[in-house]
C-alpha cells in the first residue's frame, strides 16, 4: 500500500510540474531556452513566480551527459554567487539576535589581519565596500589554478598576508569575493556552528527548503545534482566542476521549487519580518555618502521603471540569475550547468512576456538608420570628422585597464580588451549616451591642452576616467633586459619570473609557464589584459593588478638576469 501511495505521489509531482507549464508565453519562453533542450548538451532549469505560485517550472537540455539525465524542476544547481543572499541573510539574523553588530570590524574576529582591519567593518564586508582583494584573484596571482585544491587555512593566509586595502573602507564600491567568505566565517566564529549549520537551522528547515543547502564538503552525494559542463573547441563539453570547500561567497545548492519558498518569504512569513527584509534591502552608503546599488547580498536596481532586486551567479560550469520585481510580485529564476550562455539576458526577455502592460511607458525617437531605438532622450549627428577625433586608447588609471574608442558604421563605439562593444550616441556635441540592456550610462569627452580624456557617469557608481595614451607595440633593447628578471611578493609568497625569447617576454610563476606579456605604455605591460604590470621608473619593481579586484600587489626584483 505504501509504495502504491508512493507511486501515485509521484505521479501527482510530475502532473503538477508538468501542468504548471500549460500557460499562454509557453511558446516564446520555449523559444528563449531553444538552444538548450537537447539531448546531447547541458542546459537548465526556469522558474517564473507571480503572486506567490511558481506557474511555470521547467527543465532544458541535460543535468548529466554520461547517464542522459535530462534537468527538471527538481534537479540542484550550484548558483555560484547568487548564494550570498544566504550570508548576508545570516549574518542579519545574527544581528537582530543581539549577538553581533553591523559596526564590529573586522579586527574582532581576525586579530591576525593587519591593523587596516581596525577599519573595515561587517556593513563594508556585506556592501562590497570594504577594499579587500578578492581571494579568488588572490590565489589565482600566487600560482593556484581553478583545477587546484585549496583550504580555507590557505585562503585565511593569503588575505592575512596581504599588506593593503585596494582604497580606504567606504569610498568605493568593489565587488570582493573575500568579503562574503569573511561574513561565513564570522558566522562561525559568532554562532559556534559553521555557515552551512547556521543556514540549515535558521533558513532552510524553517522554510522547508529541503534541496538546498551550503555545499561546504564537494565529496558528499548529493541527490539530483547537475553536473556543470564547459565547451570544447569540437561542438561537445567538458565537466567543469569545482574541488573547493569555500562557501560564503558561494556554495548554495538548491533548486527553483525551493528558491521559491525563499522568494515567498519576501512578501509574507512570519519567519522573516519587515525589518529584516528593510536591512537586506538597504542600499550601502559611500564615505561621501552616495548610495550604491548594492544591499545585502543584493543588488537594487529598477528595469523599465519597476524596481529590482537581484543577484547572478557564475563559477565553474554554473551560472545563475534571479531577478525579483517587488512592485509585479514577479520573480524569474535561472539555473543553468553550462558556461556559454547569459541567464540574466534571458530573465529580462522573460520578464518582457509577463510585464509589458507595467513597464513605464516611456518616449521613443528614431535616429538615423544605422542607430538603435533611443529611449528618453534625443540624439544629434556629428560629422564623420566629429566623432573620428574621439577615436583612440584610453586607460583608467584607477582600475589599471585600457579601453578604446572606435568609429563603426558611423557610430562611436567603446570596446573591450575582449572585443566586445558597446554604440555610443551623441546627444551634445561632446556628450555620448551608451546603449545596452539595462544600461544608463552618460560617457563626457573632454581635453586640456594635450590631454584628451573621457568619464562615464555610472548609475549609483564613482565615475571612471579613462585618459587617453599612446599605445606601445613592440619591447626596445633596453625594455628586454631591465624588464627580465624575478621579483619576489611577499603578500603572495610568489616569485614571478619575466624571461627574454627574441623580441618577447614570457611570464613564468613558481617557475610554471604563464604567457606573453606585451607592452602597454612605458612602464606598464599587461598579460591577456588581465593582469596589468605597472613598473617604477628604475624597474626595480613593480605594482600587480587584475581585472580591478586586486590592485598593486607590490614585487621587488630579486636577482639580475644575467
Amino acid at each position: 500500500m505504501k509504495k502504491i501511495i508512493a507511486t501515485l505521489l509521484i505521479t501527482f509531482s510530475i502532473f503538477s510540474m508538468n501542468a504548471q507549464e500549460s500557460i499562454p508565453q509557453q511558446t516564446n519562453i520555449d523559444k528563449i531556452f531553444s538552444r538548450w533542450d537537447a539531448k546531447d548538451a547541458p542546459g537548465g532549469t526556469v522558474g517564473i513566480i507571480k503572486d506567490g505560485k511558481l506557474i511555470f517550472a521547467k527543465g532544458y537540455g541535460m543535468a548529466n551527459l554520461d547517464h542522459n539525465i535530462p534537468n527538471d524542476p527538481k534537479t540542484v544547481f550550484s548558483i555560484a554567487s547568487t548564494s550570498k543572499q544566504f550570508t548576508a541573510a545570516s549574518i542579519i539574523l545574527l544581528s537582530e539576535q543581539g549577538k553581533l553588530s553591523l559596526e564590529d570590524t573586522l579586527m574582532k574576529f581576525f586579530p591576525n589581519f593587519p591593523d587596516y582591519a581596525n577599519e573595515v567593518t561587517v556593513q563594508h564586508l556585506l556592501n562590497h565596500t570594504s577594499g579587500v582583494r578578492d581571494y579568488i584573484i588572490l590565489a589565482r596571482l600566487s600560482g593556484l589554478t581553478v583545477d587546484d585544491y585549496y583550504t580555507n587555512e590557505i585562503v585565511e593566509k593569503l588575505l592575512t598576508n596581504q599588506q593593503e586595502l585596494n582604497f580606504t573602507p567606504g569610498d568605493e564600491y568593489l565587488y570582493s569575493n573575500s568579503g562574503y567568505w569573511l561574513l561565513g566565517q564570522i558566522v562561525e566564529k559568532v554562532s559556534g556552528l559553521t555557515l552551512a549549520e547556521f543556514a540549515k537551522k535558521n533558513i532552510f528547515d524553517p522554510l522547508e527548503m529541503n534541496d538546498t543547502h551550503f555545499n561546504d564538503n564537494q565529496n558528499q552525494i548529493v541527490k539530483n545534482r547537475a553536473t556543470g559542463y564547459r565547451p570544447d573547441r569540437k561542438g561537445g563539453y567538458y565537466i567543469y566542476n569545482t574541488k573547493l570547500n569555500m562557501i560564503g561567497d558561494g556554495g548554495v545548492i538548491t533548486n527553483v521549487s525551493d528558491l521559491e519558498k525563499w522568494d515567498a518569504t519576501f512578501y509574507n512569513s512570519n519567519l522573516f519580518n519587515q525589518g529584516f527584509w528593510d536591512k537586506m534591502t538597504e542600499n550601502g552608503i559611500l564615505n561621501d555618502g552616495s548610495k550604491i546599488q548594492y544591499a545585502k547580498g543584493l543588488n537594487i536596481n529598477t528595469y523599465k521603471g519597476l524596481k529590482t532586486i537581484t543577484h547572478s551567479g557564475a563559477f565553474v560550469g554554473y551560472r545563475t540569475e534571479f531577478i525579483r520585481f517587488p512592485e509585479a510580485q514577479f520573480s524569474v529564476i535561472i539555473l543553468a550547468n553550462r558556461t556559454d550562455t547569459n541567464p540574466t539576458r534571458m530573465a529580462y526577455k522573460i520578464a518582457d512576456l509577463f510585464l509589458e502592460d507595467q513597464y513605464k511607458k516611456e518616449k521613443r525617437t528614431q535616429t538615423k538608420k544605422t542607430s538603435p531605438e533611443i529611449k528618453d532622450f534625443k540624439s544629434i549627428t556629428l560629422t564623420e570628422k566629429e566623432l573620428n577625433a574621439f577615436e583612440g586608447s584610453y586607460w583608467d588609471g584607477k582600475n589599471k585597464m585600457s579601453r578604446k574608442l572606435e568609429v563603426r558604421n558611423d557610430t562611436l563605439n567603446y570596446v573591450r580588451n575582449d572585443g566586445s562593444a558597446t554604440m555610443m550616441v551623441p546627444i551634445s556635441k561632446n556628450k555620448f549616451k551608451m546603449i545596452g540592456p539595462r544600461i544608463s550610462v552618460i560617457c563626457e569627452m573632454s581635453s586640456n591642452g594635450n590631454t584628451k580624456e573621457f568619464t562615464l557617469n555610472l548609475p549609483n557608481a564613482a565615475p571612471l576616467t579613462y585618459v587617453a595614451y599612446k599605445p606601445i607595440t613592440e619591447y626596445s633593447e633596453t625594455d628586454l633586459e631591465s624588464y627580465s628578471g624575478d621579483y619576489y611578493s611577499k603578500e603572495l609568497d610568489a616569485v614571478y619570473t619575466l624571461k627574454t625569447k627574441k623580441d618577447r617576454i614570457l611570464l613564468f610563476v613558481k617557475g610554471n609557464p604563464i604567457g606573453e606579456v606585451k607592452p602597454i605604455m612605458k612602464d606598464v605591460i599587461s598579460i591577456r589584459s588581465r593582469q596589468t604590470f605597472e613598473f617604477n621608473k628604475e624597474r626595480t619593481a613593480f605594482r600587480l593588478s587584475m581585472l580591478g579586484r586586486v590592485k598593486n600587489i607590490k614585487f621587488v626584483k630579486k636577482y639580475s638576469r644575467l
